[in-house]
């Protein structure tokens, strides 16, 4: 999992460091940043994969813009400056990215090389894989490796079956390390996609493109994951269970879905019938189930089409998903509900107010739980929010 991300010269996000949670909500006024904060991670993301084309970093759910409207624009000075995002490890493995860009017509981002990128993780890996698959330390073992410059991936035979396992060792742990950041990318489903089924080419797209695809496959070749699906999707009242056709033409994608208020001879119908809250529930339960998704995420505004009392429990329900299949979430909101899903004992769950300040620079704060004074009543943290307590208001009107 991540644990911290600091982000420089990034759209409103001048400075700002951010540490996380598994969970993650991010809630403040309109225009205050939210969106800024996961696009810098998704930029980062994008680094790590070495894949900064406009069209690549669109289908990550960045606002794409010129080159000189991406970076901070409160000194002019920074206009041609680098972008810069930093990852840091649970087990405080950094990663450090700056992005380039001229400012030239055409012009695209660009990143430092990716061997350099692989050089700030070998040392930390180095030592882990050693102790872990080996029970013996770096000083331990053969003169070559107590030379800080050592590289891994230049180990021959001479060496030994040990360091050959080793290397393999490093340069798997290395691409999974990777996968988790560069697979990141900012879910906003729309209706539009998820009713139609449309546009099937990719696992779950940001709009929802492919979920008939990932439900198909979970149908088959996970179906525990598909049955934890469904008994979720019972939070809602009349739902009763949905299946995938057999008899479907190779063209067509649709669902059956069973209403249990309905007379028995009209109990199913399909997605393009159901209500819009059912589709976003499916889309987000799929997200968090399967293990075809991505470990590391974001959903802006997570409350889009929901009952303020349903926000509040899908959030416990997907916090109890993330733990279970590893997954880690930034959720933006504006629904003050969606809090009074948190458990602030919890330190894997987190609650953040992003505002601007005077300089009208992104922040955060991080919301953490208080006690309730004896003899007084316990206020929901959607009540403490709407009264003005936790911040997170305009406050021109």
């Amino acid at each position: 999992m991540i644990k911290e991300v600091k982000i420089q010269n990034y759209k409103s996000v001048q400075d700002l460091t951010l540490e996380l949670g598994r969970v993650n909500v991010l809630i403040g006024a309109n225009g205050c940043g939210k969106s800024n904060i996961l696009e810098a991670i998704a930029m980062g993301s994008a680094a790590a994969d070495n894949k900064l084309s406009n069209e690549f970093l669109s289908s990550r759910g960045i606002r794409v813009a010129d080159s000189i409207a991406m970076r901070s624009g409160f000194e002019k000075g920074k206009l041609s400056k680098v972008i810069s995002i930093s990852f840091l490890e649970r087990n405080n493995n950094p990663y450090n990215l700056e992005l380039h860009n001229d400012n030239l017509p055409f012009s695209e981002w660009k990143v430092k090389n990716i061997d350099e990128i692989s050089a700030q993780m070998a040392g930390p890996l180095i030592n882990n894989l050693f102790e872990k698959h080996f029970n013996i330390k770096k000083r331990d073992t053969h003169d070559s490796l107590k030379d800080k410059e050592w590289d891994p991936l230049e180990i021959d035979d001479e060496n030994g079956e040990i360091l050959k396992k080793l290397k393999n060792l490093f340069v798997n742990s290395l691409l999974a390390k990777f996968t988790d950041i560069s697979s990141f990318l900012i879910y906003a489903p729309e209706e539009t996609f998820l009713r139609k089924f449309e546009d099937e080419s990719s696992i779950l797209g940001k709009r929802g493109e492919g979920l008939f695809k990932l439900l198909s496959v979970m149908s088959s070749e996970t179906p525990e994951e598909f049955q934890e699906l469904i008994e979720n999707l019972e939070l809602i009242d009349w739902f009763e269970g949905f299946e995938i056709p057999k008899d479907l033409v190779f063209t067509e994608r649709r669902i059956r879905i069973k209403d249990r208020f309905l007379d028995e001879g009209l109990k199913y119908f399909d997605q393009r019938s159901s209500n819009e809250g059912f589709l976003y529930m499916m889309f987000y339960f799929a997200l968090f189930i399967s293990k075809y998704t991505p470990k590391f995420f974001a959903i802006d505004n997570i409350d889009a089409s929901l009952n303020p009392k349903l926000c509040s429990e899908l959030i416990k329900i997907l916090t109890k998903l993330a733990k279970k299949h590893d997954k880690q979430v930034i959720f933006t909101t504006h629904n003050p509900a969606i809090l009074d899903g948190l458990n602030l004992n919890n330190d894997e769950q987190r609650l953040m107010v992003v505002y601007r300040n005077v300089h009208g620079h992104t922040k955060t704060k991080r919301i953490t739980k208080k006690e309730t004074p004896e003899g007084s009543e316990p206020v929901r943290l959607s009540e403490q929010f709407l009264r003005g307590y936790l911040g997170g208001l305009p406050k021109n009107f």
